[in-house]
């Protein structure tokens, strides 16, 4: 790679800022990022300053892989972001900052852990893990393109990375472009603004692989999709690998045109479906021997964090940090108690933010369908019965209207619901044992 002089290096940052400010809104910017500055980039290492530890610490959890990627994408190949504490952002301090760089490994997050080593395989990703593997190993493209969708936080963006990580280190010799939907829309809109549009379709038409996070978000945005829309052809006629991910399968897209919802659908689509409580738990095993700490996580503690927070991983993964970080801190061993302490804020906002598409996801995995087979057309009993339970919980366990609920389930309307609902009330009366499985249900949002 082409050494990056200081001075590039801080126009970079100087860009790169403006950008996070875009994304994430000058309220949110100017409280946490404004105020951290560049200090180097050496081997792969992002080192940025930041005037506490408060800053430090809420900056990397909350945008560590963003300010990544959007480095990333300005040339630099950022593998780790570390980031200093600095009194009055002097860097003459750094030398006592890093000499407490292991004590702090809560602080440093390696882009590395994104792996498809350090990716934990269940049942509910499984497929998608398969196809990713399969796509980074491969000499040609073995789909095209690879979608991979499903809610947030279940795994794409670590099978995105993974795919990325593999390609560089089997066959460093391609050159792979990844950025976010965001990204790809801001720097088009910033060649039409400059009248720059040939190096902007240079930049991503002559790659080996080009991987787009996030495309939902080019819903609506007409022009936008259009230069997509050529940019995902040119790749693909010429055999170039396009890997995509999105909340939604291509059919479900919002916002974006039929004719792009059928090229997205071309290759493979693989759908990265809700957490069980084995695989939460491996996650949380397998992330808990990352830290280097003296006192270990005891397992009930983590067997008590995969039962009470199953909305998505990185809300897991979050939790176990704040865990981490107070035995670093107080350097006393975990209780369960304790975590219930610690945690008290997220504890309460999983039991009280029961949606559509918690009980969707729940239903779906106590009665093994996919969430997509439960919101198609698709009528066998068993996902008939599933989905008929789903409808029912959510007129008894949330606010919204029969029409809302039927929106939900593939656009059916309110008397889908209404019969759903009275099927269920009759299934209950005639069958104690489908009755019984439904009160398991119903217990399992109060846990």
């Amino acid at each position: 790679m082409t050494e990056i002089t200081d001075q590039k290096l801080s126009q970079i940052w100087l860009e790169a800022r403006d950008d996070l400010k875009s994304l994430i809104g000058e309220k949110s910017f100017k409280t946490w990022l404004s105020k951290l500055g560049i200090v180097s980039f050496d081997d792969g290492i992002l080192k940025l300053s930041a005037p506490s530890n408060f800053i430090r610490d809420n900056a990397l959890s909350r945008f560590s892989d963003m300010i990544i990627r959007i480095v990333s994408s300005y040339g630099c190949a950022v593998k780790s972001l570390r980031m200093e504490v600095y009194d009055n952002n002097n860097p003459e301090t750094i030398a006592k900052s890093e000499k407490n760089d292991e004590a702090k490994s809560i602080s440093v997050l390696d882009k590395k852990r994104f792996t498809f080593k350090n990716f934990v395989v269940g049942k509910s990703n499984e497929f998608a893990y398969a196809a990713a593997l399969k796509v980074a190993e491969s000499e040609t493209p073995s789909f095209n393109p690879l979608f991979l969708y499903g809610g947030v936080g279940l795994g794409k963006t670590h099978l995105m990375h993974a795919i990325a990580w593999r390609i560089m280190e089997v066959r460093p010799e391609k050159k792979v472009i990844y950025v976010s939907a965001e990204r790809f829309m801001y720097l088009f809109i910033k060649s039409l603004r400059f009248k720059d549009t040939v190096s902007f379709k240079e930049m991503f038409r002559n790659v080996d692989v080009l991987m787009i996070d996030d495309v939902q978000f080019i819903g609506g945005k007409d022009t936008t999709q259009e230069e997509f829309f050529h940019t995902f052809n040119d790749l693909v006629d010429n055999n170039r690998q396009v890997v995509l991910s999105a909340d939604k399968s291509p059919s479900d897209l919002e916002g974006v045109e039929d004719r792009l919802k059928s090229r997205l659908g071309w290759g493979l689509v693989a759908d990265v479906h809700p957490t069980t409580y084995e695989l939460r738990l491996g996650i949380l095993q397998s992330k808990a021997k990352m830290y280097k700490i003296n006192i270990p996580i005891p397992e009930e503690v983590l067997e008590f964090l995969a039962v009470k927070i199953t909305s998505n991983i990185r809300e897991l993964e979050g939790a176990l940090n704040r865990i981490v970080a107070h035995v670093i801190l107080v350097g006393k061993p975990i209780t369960i108690d304790v975590a219930q302490e610690i945690l008290s804020d997220l504890l309460r906002a999983n039991e009280r933010l029961i949606t559509i598409e918690i009980i969707q996801r729940k239903v779906c995995e106590f009665y093994s369908v996919k969430l997509s087979d439960l919101n198609s057309p698709k009528r066998h009993k068993e996902l008939t019965t599933a989905r008929q339970v789903a409808m029912y919980l959510c007129k008894e366990l949330t606010t919204k209207s029969l029409p809302e609920i039927g929106r939900k389930f593939g656009g059916r309307d309110h008397t889908t619901v209404i019969h759903a609902v009275r099927k269920v009330k009759e299934n209950m009366q005639k069958d104690s044992t489908f009755a019984a499985d439904l009160e398991i249900l119903i217990k399992s949002f109060a846990n």
